[in-house]
């Protein structure tokens, strides 16, 4: 299971960030098994909505945190599964989550003592690098920004109001190498707003371009970049 699928509980519960919830909704609109997973899991909030709530007993919570200290988490067990069985497991996981934010307005996780994501995308991870670097331009009145860490040896594109390519072509990534080859890096989903993890290495990477191509792509470039990027860390 990739890393996008995990976040059907959070995207359910409207508990994502902006830049998840254009990720999530690009991949929702080709995945049906995660339609089908968000409108069980909103069917159950909104059931559970309707519901009468019921307190916890006060001494709960108190009785839990005293005892987080004598617990030590053990590590997960692994086993072999069925597909059908792997596929329910994030499914029920998911589904508890919407109990805890329906129930008690929050999720709360008592062997956590912040608010960071425990597992972040490969995306969330250059964009939250420490060593990160964006470069911004616009492409025909579109805001684009390319987001590059050596650290993490990717970059990302984040876009807003991204017109959409002519009839019969796409949008196309690049890398360009520091001999000034531009190298493929994938293509661009057709959406204004969108979050894409550019392929292949960009640890070494001198800048990153935009090109219009026939669908399916380009070997190597066709047309002059609409927009290139350069870095400054290159």
């Amino acid at each position: 299971m990739s890393d996008i699928h995990a976040l059907v509980g959070a995207y359910a519960v409207d508990a994502v960030d902006d830049l998840e919830r254009a990720r999530f909704e690009e991949h929702l609109a080709g995945c049906a098994d995660c339609r089908a997973e968000v409108d069980g899991l909103r069917a159950a909030a909104a059931m559970l909505a309707s519901a009468t709530p019921v307190e916890p007993p006060p001494e709960m919570r108190t009785a839990v945190l005293a005892g987080i200290s004598t617990v030590r988490p053990l590590p997960p067990l692994v086993t072999r599964q069925s597909p059908a069985k792997r596929r329910w497991v994030p499914f029920l996981a998911a589904a508890a989550a919407v109990l805890i934010a329906v129930g008690l307005g929050a999720t709360w996780q008592p062997w956590r003592d912040d608010d960071t994501s425990v597992t972040l995308t490969a995306a969330d991870r250059v964009l939250q690098a420490p060593d990160a670097e964006e470069v911004s331009a616009e492409v025909a009145g579109a805001e684009a920004t390319l987001v590059r860490s050596k650290r993490e040896g990717r970059a990302v594109l984040v876009t807003r109001d991204m017109p959409a390519a002519p009839a019969g072509k796409v949008y196309e990534l690049w890398l360009q190498s520091p001999e000034g080859v531009m190298e493929p890096a994938g293509l661009m989903p057709d959406r204004e707003d969108q979050t894409v993890l550019l392929e292949g290495d960009a640890s070494d990477a001198v800048g990153a371009g935009i090109t219009v191509e026939p669908d399916g792509g380009s070997p190597e470039p066709s047309t002059e970049p609409v927009v290139l990027f350069k870095f400054e860390k290159a």
